[in-house]
């Protein structure tokens, strides 16, 4: 990898360069997923203390993820239109930098969370950086259109993250908010594919929608909304949480197929949006909406 020279331009780049590389949009989710399933072991308020110092070795650990990306896709990102600005296509930062960057990123994050919780807590917070560089972008982004399935695993290890910081182990329910999140994730990314196709067809992405188009894609999205939906209830049949979460997950579900199911039969921009994003608002609240029933709140 050529490491070089610090650039002129990269003399202009300022904190909000460094912080726009750890992508705080994306990772906003993911840190919600966290603190969720920390809620959700607690059956409360965890202490103050762990909470916080798990909320921000969890955003180091993805906002290095975050970085990593950047670096190995820094040709990719100059070809698409949506990410031809970021500090590293553009050359604002250099590759060394964002290379130091991030490992300072990764080690913070290790150290906070072994500190602060537990091994465990920072080798699984580790393990999703490690699927989301090595697998997701590095092995299979440029060349399979399974990509985000087999690569969308590195956004299932938060919940496990928050769950082992809690109780120092793990169990059936996080490992099922795994397997949503897994689910989840091809109807939220085709959805988003299918509006940016033109950027990823230039840059020669091969994702579900370039590869084999839009009608296929929604089909896949429908099938994966069914399972989402499915394992978004199992909670109930392990009697792991109650009334509050059932109603809840009957809505969401509902809603989310729905959407779905209009893409399917119409797979146009308009309804590809709307299915992005209520796909946001579905696990967030789904998420929200377990935490509140576990701990007893309604």
């Amino acid at each position: 990898m050529n490491l070089q020279v610090p650039s002129p331009l990269e003399r202009g780049a300022g904190w909000r360069d460094y912080l726009a590389m750890t992508k705080p949009r994306e990772v906003s989710l993911l840190l919600f997923t966290t603190l969720a399933a920390m809620l959700m072991a607690q059956r409360g308020l965890p202490p103050l203390g762990l909470l916080l110092a798990v909320a921000l070795g969890g955003y180091m650990a993805a906002g290095a993820a975050s970085v990593f990306n950047m670096v190995l896709d820094r040709d990719i990102d100059q070809r698409m239109h949506r990410t031809a600005k970021r500090a590293t296509a553009s050359g604002r930062v250099s590759t060394a930098h964002a290379l130091l960057f991030g490992s300072a990123l990764a080690a913070g994050s290790v150290l906070l969370l072994s500190a602060a919780a537990n091994p465990l807590t920072a080798g699984l917070a580790m393990a999703g950086l490690a699927v989301y560089v090595l697998v997701y972008t590095k092995l299979l982004k440029r060349v399979s259109w399974q990509n985000i399935v087999i690569g969308g695993a590195a956004g299932c290890f938060p919940p496990l993250v928050g769950w082992a910081a809690v109780t120092g182990g793990l169990g059936l329910l996080p490992w099922d908010l795994f397997a949503i999140i897994f689910f989840w994730t091809p109807v939220h990314f085709w959805a988003l594919s299918l509006l940016i196709q033109g950027d990823y067809a230039e840059a020669g992405i091969p994702m579900l929608p370039v590869v084999y188009g839009s009608e296929l894609t929604a089909i896949q999205i429908w099938l994966y909304a069914i399972l989402t939906a499915l394992f978004s209830l199992l909670p109930l049949i392990t009697l792991s949480v109650g009334l509050v979460y059932l109603v809840a997950a009957v809505l969401l579900d509902a809603l989310l197929l729905w959407r779905a199911l209009q893409l399917r039969r119409q797979p146009d921009r308009q309804h590809a949006l709307a299915l992005y994003l209520y796909s946001l608002l579905y696990l967030a609240l789904l998420f929200s909406a377990m935490a509140i029933d576990r701990m007893h709140l309604l």
